[in-house]
């Protein structure tokens, strides 16, 4: 009896496995994108980073996946050259030593068979703490080009710059930052 219950457990597990799909982001629809306020209203100071690649995994049967992010932390652009020389040099997110900004998923939370949100870390200078992104709009089609699946998502999130070290220019530049990521990713061959 124990070895039918557990060949029937190992059919169960390898057959939940099966339905997992697996998605490379798309680097030319992947912008993560980020906010921060200035002068306490003055205006707002956004950026974004052009090089992002990673992997992305669904099980939507059962609700679970998974998230490996990693961005290319010399891509930053706020549209400025000399904010774009700053922002990468020492003071700030200091691109010659930390060259990647990862985020890799705990979890991913379903509505249905739809993800809604990802617990994760971030690493940011080389600190890593735990960001949840929220899944805004999540929808997945036949591509007509590509012939292949492809996802995409809108996700955002919002943290403290200064739980990661970033502490340049607060209070003039809050530390609160509001992240928003749009994603695209397609379905592994």
């Amino acid at each position: 009896m124990k070895l039918k219950h557990i060949v029937a457990t190992l059919l169960a597990i390898s057959a939940t496995s099966a339905f997992a799909e697996s998605y490379n982001i798309d680097p030319t629809h992947t912008y993560p994108s980020f906010e921060a306020d200035h002068f306490g209203g003055l205006s707002t100071w956004r950026g974004k980073f052009t090089k992002t690649k990673g992997t992305i995994t669904l099980d939507r049967a059962a609700k679970t996946g998974s998230m490996d992010i990693a961005i290319d932390a010399n891509s930053l652009d706020f549209g400025l050259e000399k904010m774009n020389d700053h922002a990468k040099s020492k003071d700030m997110f200091n691109v010659e030593k930390f060259p990647t900004i990862t985020y890799k998923s705990k979890s991913i939370k379903f509505n249905g068979d739809k993800p809604v949100a990802v617990e994760g870390e971030l690493t940011l200078l080389g600190v890593t703490k735990p960001v949840t992104l929220a899944i805004n709009k999540f929808t997945c089609i036949q591509h007509p080009m590509l012939k292949r699946e492809v996802c995409g998502a809108d996700a955002s999130a919002e943290f403290k710059r200064t739980d990661f070290g970033l502490s340049y220019a607060t209070p003039a530049f809050s530390p609160e930052v509001k992240l928003a990521i749009q994603v695209e990713a397609i379905k592994a061959e």
